[in-house]
């Protein structure tokens, strides 16, 4: 069995970024030609893959009740390390479960059922957008992380649109697909030495889309550089009076109220393949607020995973969902480190996708991990207070205020209402949703607080 096991391992290394080939049994070789959509070359240093596998009828499952249930028996697959389900209409919603398991890489050992975050909707570009509106956004699943696997099962039974006893289940979104995704290998060595890549930079030979990535946080970090340094609050100050000097008022110049600004890990740091997303970085006017959220992509990850985590949701973003990059402004594992999400740089009003409805002057920072009922580190709430009040500084926000943003349509406020928020909210307030969870949205109290110190308020 161990002879097979590792046979198995070197199979799906040698063979998990091409995704062109036919996958393994039970398909028929007509489904077997269509199962994977392939994506176009990465560079060599940033491999990755996405497979995409079209879901069956199952047969009855007296476990599962009389409900519709769509899925795939157990099979073997190439290497991933996160999975989701998408289908053809990002604008209907899958009222049901989604469940998964999966065959481990290393010990060939099946996990137990594990349920997928099926509300993730909310998350997304502004109705009537261009990026909302490019005809290649679908409906999607959270993408939850699973570690190396190389087999899978899944299982989408229908549920009722209601909670009322007796509802009947409604029909399940039309195009299902199991999406697998390996986030492949990181461009550059995580942690290099002080005087190496990460303190010189430098992108000799990189591709158009990369050196445009990292020159967007000109004048923060030598060019190529792995990480935004920390800054002490004199220097923050005197950065602040660069980066803003024509749009401050008096009393800004007088006494600014800026968090030092901590440090961020870069695109280039967790090895985004630039390839992948639109070309073009689009802004908003200014940051008024920031919306907090959790990927929903599951607690089981080490923090020395964490840029594989954020490469697959930025796969899975953008080649399953059809985003035109990661939905989130920042990220944030639970050791408390700072991730630069979508590209446009770090100082700037980058328009994210984050908060259905008002990503427009706002950005979102999303805590890597699901926590409705699992506690944040308090290194991850200590961050979020630390990157609020460095960023929305920049802006003039107090941490602790209120703001006014207009909606651009949802579920809990219709287009063009101005509404009162928080300038630092939970995704909720903004949009009928559990993101970003119960445990992290009562530690958003603390993290007003902590901004407003940090700021000198």
């Amino acid at each position: 069995m161990s002879n097979i096991v590792r046979m198995r391992g070197f199979l799906a290394s040698s063979i998990g970024v091409t995704c062109a080939a036919a996958l393994a049994l039970p398909l028929t070789p007509s489904a077997a030609a269509t199962a994977v959509r392939s994506a176009p070359s990465a560079e060599a240093v940033v491999p990755g893959s996405t497979q995409s596998l079209p879901l069956t009828p199952l047969g009855v499952d007296r476990s599962l009740g009389s409900a519709s249930v769509q899925g795939l028996p157990r099979r073997d697959v190439h290497r991933f390390s996160m999975v989701g389900v998408v289908w053809d209409d990002p604008d209907t919603a899958l009222h049901g479960s989604v469940q998964v398991r999966a065959r481990a890489l290393d010990s060939g050992t099946w996990s137990p059922w594990q349920d997928v975050e099926t509300h993730y909707g909310d998350d997304g570009a502004d109705p009537d957008t261009a990026e909302r509106s490019s005809g290649r956004v679908r409906g999607a699943t959270a993408p939850l992380w699973v570690g190396d696997s190389d087999g899978v099962e899944v299982r989408v039974r229908a549920g009722a649109e209601t909670r009322e006893v007796g509802a009947t289940p409604t029909a399940l979104p039309s195009g299902l697909r199991l999406e697998l995704v390996d986030p492949g290998e990181a461009a550059l060595p995580q942690g290099s030495p002080a005087g190496g890549p990460r303190a010189r930079g430098g992108l000799r030979g990189e591709a158009p889309e990369a050196v445009a990535a990292s020159a967007a946080n000109a004048g923060l970090a030598p060019l190529g550089a792995l990480e935004i340094p920390a800054l002490d609050r004199a220097q923050t100050e005197r950065e602040l009076f660069t980066l803003r000097a024509g749009e401050l008022t008096e009393s800004q110049r007088v006494k600014p109220k800026i968090g030092p600004r901590p440090r961020i890990v870069t695109r280039r740091g967790w090895g985004a393949d630039e390839k992948l997303r639109e070309k073009k970085f689009v802004y908003t006017k200014k940051v008024k607020a920031a919306f907090v959220h959790h990927t929903a992509t599951g607690n089981g990850y080490r923090c020395s995973q964490a840029p594989s985590v954020i490469r697959g949701i930025y796969r899975y973003h953008v080649r399953s969902m059809g985003w035109r990059d990661i939905g989130y402004n920042f990220l944030v594992d639970k050791c408390g480190k700072i991730y630069e999400g979508r590209a446009g740089g770090v100082a700037k009003a980058v328009l994210g996708a984050h908060t259905l409805g008002f990503n427009t002057n706002s950005m979102g920072i999303a805590v890597l991990g699901s926590f409705g009922y699992t506690r944040p580190s308090s290194a991850a709430v200590k961050a979020i207070a630390r990157l609020t009040a460095w960023k929305l500084g920049l802006y003039g926000a107090n941490p602790r205020g209120k703001t006014y943003l207009k909606s651009g349509g949802g579920n809990l406020y219709r287009k063009g209402t101005k509404v009162r928020l928080n300038v630092i909210s939970g995704h909720r307030d903004g949009f009928s949703t559990a993101c970003p969870g119960a445990q992290l949205y009562r530690k958003l109290g603390s993290a007003r607080s902590t901004a407003a110190r940090y700021q000198g308020r």
